[in-house]
């Protein structure tokens, strides 16, 4: 069914007009293996980050809390992915969602909510990169060193984005393997040393809890599922591969958070406060020695390295695909000429990417997480209108429930979007509401450069099969 010429496009469209009709280029695409470690990468990375979690609620909420949300927010995240992906494939994931249910005002908006969530959470993997690292070398723990370090780590990390997808997508496979392995010889070596009563406590005695660190830390390590779906024109048969590759990434998430995590609580008594990020790098030394802690700070680099490259392509796709259906100027659509990746993109992304690097990781974290509320409370109310209004559209997957069971299942993540939000500081609503603001004028600004003719844009058909 033709739609509006506003309306976004699918990918075999917008291929066709974003190289204004010359022969198509052969672009070698993701396939199933490198597209299941890059949503891995999109989410999670490894146990890096969690440690937090213990230090905010005590042990048995941490693992309580890794244990349930997948069940109350990956999974439904993942299934929704899953659908509107398969039936609408093309680069721009949720813009093209949020546009098709709602219109261009709301695909604008969605697409700067989680474009900017994006970034900002790019911004936190060379953190906490630098973090593991000044673990070994102190000199990089402040100044000018920390700062040079950011910035040369931005810098080089992006580049790598710029040679190609598939690269990426291969990469991460290495990376996931690498950054791995030394967790699972230290939950093999921990088994002995493990007191299954340390996984019941409920934290020290005169630590009070910490509902913001523990929530945002838990929503940051098992969010942005539906990242990879700005990735959809740039995968080989997205409407089987999605399905899958979305299934095997969340139970690989979910396992390789919980493994460290039981091992590591059974088997290590330490001060509550000292589980910090990094931590599992010197819980490895209690367990096996200094060796293992060493591999863990390198496989925290490495898997620092896979989340930048994943969330990195994600975002500057995005970018790519609003340009394809005419909600930012023709330029954002150009690929470079070398690697066929959206150059233009991709530097956005890493300028807005390196100045957020600065701020303080927890409100990095935070900020992240506020917009992309946002844009998920948007998401759900765009998979449920698209259900009862075209119901008839070709979902190659279907979540097998009716609508008042999907009207649940989106209703209670959303209970605790809101709940994120609400707890958020006077930092973060500001810097959200700014934000937010910037991106409604944003939109206005874009329609009075299309009525007056101050940059070329797209003009595309959305066909839906129904």
């Amino acid at each position: 069914m033709a739609e509006d010429s506003d309306l976004p496009v699918t990918s075999k469209t917008a291929t066709a007009t974003a190289t204004d009709k010359k022969p198509a280029t052969k672009i070698k695409k993701l396939t199933l293996i490198p597209l299941i470690f890059l949503i891995y990468f999109e989410v999670a990375g490894g146990p890096f980050g969690e440690e937090p979690a213990v230090q905010a609620a005590g042990p048995f909420l941490a693992l309580l809390g890794f244990l349930i949300f997948p069940f109350i927010w990956s999974i439904p995240e993942a299934l929704i992915t899953a659908e509107l992906t398969t039936a609408i494939p093309g680069n721009g994931g949720f813009v093209l969602w949020a546009d098709r249910a709602f219109g261009p005002f709301w695909g604008s908006l969605m697409g700067t909510w989680k474009f900017l969530s994006g970034v900002i959470n790019i911004a936190s993997f060379p953190v906490l990169c630098i973090d593991y690292i000044t673990k070994i070398f102190p000199v990089f723990s402040s100044g000018w060193p920390r700062n040079v370090a950011l910035l040369v780590s931005s810098l080089a990390l992006s580049f790598l984005n710029y040679i190609g997808l598939t690269i990426v997508g291969y990469v991460a496979v290495v990376l996931a393997v690498v950054s791995l392995l030394p967790f699972i010889l230290m939950s093999l070596i921990a088994i002995p040393k493990i007191r299954p009563h340390r996984w019941l406590s409920m934290g020290q005695k005169g630590v009070k809890k910490d509902w913001n660190l523990f929530f945002n830390t838990l929503f940051w390590n098992l969010n942005f599922w539906d990242n990879v779906s700005t990735l959809a024109g740039e995968v080989d048969k997205p409407k089987k591969t999605f399905p899958l590759a979305l299934l095997v990434a969340v139970i690989f998430t979910c396992v390789s958070y919980l493994i460290p995590l039981f091992a590591v609580i059974g088997s290590v008594s330490v001060d509550q406060n000292a589980w910090e990020n990094g931590f599992h790098a010197q819980a490895a030394e209690m367990i096996a020695g200094k060796w293992l802690k060493i591999w863990i700070e390198v496989g925290a680099v490495l898997s620092a390295i896979g989340l930048f490259e994943a969330q990195m392509s994600s975002s500057a796709y995005q970018v790519l695909g609003m340009a394809e259906i005419g909600m930012l100027p023709k330029v954002f659509g150009i690929r470079s000429k070398w690697f066929h990746t959206p150059w233009l993109g991709i530097l956005v992304s890493m300028l807005i990417e390196t100045a957020v690097s600065y701020m303080d990781f927890t409100d990095i974290i935070s900020s992240a997480n506020f917009l992309y509320s946002l844009g998920m409370l948007l998401e759900f109310a765009a998979f449920l209108w698209l259900r009862w209004k075209s119901p008839t559209m070709t979902r190659p997957y279907r979540i097998p429930m009716k609508l008042p069971l999907l009207v649940i299942m989106c209703l209670i993540p959303s209970v605790f979007l809101v709940f994120i939000m609400v707890i958020a500081t006077k930092t973060v609503f500001l810097v959200s509401g700014i934000m937010t603001l910037g991106g409604i004028a944003f939109f206005f600004f874009i329609k009075l450069c299309k009525k007056k003719g101050w940059a070329k844009f797209y003009h595309h058909q959305l066909i839906i099969e129904e």
